[in-house]
């Protein structure tokens, strides 16, 4: 019985972010009321508290999409691993955007410049973008995955 096979993939992409993003903004409450931090990050939490967790769910139901499909010879038939490493290429540029239009992230001619106070140069963004690659790679091919054979999904 394959009943709501999309519900399942959608709960089974929003299960890792909807338990770490709460770690993430405790860790952010405790920075700008315990240490005093005087930027206000609560800004930049708001675009992954509202639009990963839905993100995640939407692209592993994507997946599942693409799995379910067998039969059509133009449907991707992506690892999980893969198809999961090429979420940062649409979270990325959603966030910066975002982060552009808030004013929280302006593009200097060195590094990208957070709250008008941290300045992280291009030379840095690189090898922390393919860090969250592998990350997610790693993520989706162990969690989302063992998750989706859980729920009788994969």
């Amino acid at each position: 019985m394959n009943t709501h096979p999309y519900l399942r993939a959608f709960l089974a992409g929003i299960f890792v972010p909807t338990l770490i993003l709460p770690i993430f903004l405790t860790a952010f409450i405790v920075v700008r009321i315990v240490l005093k931090v005087p930027v206000p990050i609560e800004q930049a939490i708001i675009f992954p508290m509202a639009i990963v967790p839905l993100l995640w769910g939407l692209w592993n139901m994507l997946w599942y999409k693409s799995h379910a499909c067998k039969h059509e010879p133009r449907c991707p038939h992506l690892p999980i691993g893969l198809h999961g490493a090429a979420l940062p290429l649409v979270l990325m540029p959603l966030g910066a955007t975002a982060a552009i239009c808030l004013g929280v992230l302006k593009l200097g001619a060195l590094g990208a410049i957070w709250f008008q106070a941290c300045e992280i140069p291009y030379a840095l963004i690189v090898p922390c973008f393919l860090a969250a690659l592998a990350g997610y790679y790693l993520v989706w091919k162990y969690i989302v995955g063992f998750l989706n054979r859980v729920l009788g999904i994969a």
